[in-house]
């Protein structure tokens, strides 16, 4: 299994996914999601030692920033390194977060589709994307697993879906990857 994990090179995500964004975020700490309020729609909150921001997840632009985090934030009785404060259109909420601190993010959409880490070469970390329920992969690499992201530049922090299912974040200690899907393909749609 090791030999067949080094020997698959990093392609690109399969239909219906597509990478929207590649965005450097120097001292990435951690993301989470948070729903848009009024559409629905994903945002990703990003953690950083210069703040935080919000991304529209559809987009990959960033639709908030905040680097003087509010000193009462950080202490009340939820673990701070695990969750931060929104801002932009989820202000007043918080967003859970995960990264160096711990946490998760979901590692299957619910329509069929799981995410992997695996490091077959560590520390290099490499990210998986797969439809045919995960490892050991039943299928050849490009058909039903893909290899789409290698952490070999900087520290993988969190990868995982939206509780949507319709975002898939990557998140190393330098930078934000994400890719999208169409709103058909959901969680509901498998019902």
């Amino acid at each position: 299994m090791r030999q067949r994990l080094l020997a698959a090179p990093v392609v690109q995500a399969p239909a219906p996914w597509r990478r929207i964004a590649y965005t450097p975020v120097g001292g990435l700490l951690g993301i989470g999601f948070a729903p848009h309020p009024g559409s629905g729609q994903d945002l990703v909150m990003v953690l950083s030692h210069d703040g935080h921001g919000l991304f529209d997840a559809a987009t990959g632009e960033k639709i908030a920033r905040d680097r003087d985090a509010d000193p009462e934030d950080s202490s009340r009785d939820a673990d701070p390194a695990l969750w931060c404060p929104g801002l932009g259109p989820v202000a007043g909420n918080r967003v859970r977060i995960a990264g160096l601190f711990g946490g998760g993010l979901h590692t299957t959409s619910g329509d069929g589709w799981k995410l992997e880490v695996v490091a077959p070469a560590w520390p290099n970390e490499r990210v998986l994307l797969s439809r045919d329920g995960g490892l050991p992969h039943s299928g050849p690499h490009g058909e039903r697993w893909w290899h789409i992201f290698h952490s070999d530049y900087s520290e993988l922090r969190a990868a995982g879906f939206s509780p949507s299912g319709q975002t898939l974040a990557v998140a190393t200690s330098s930078d934000l990857s994400l890719w999208t899907r169409s709103a058909g393909h959901s969680r509901s749609s498998s019902d």
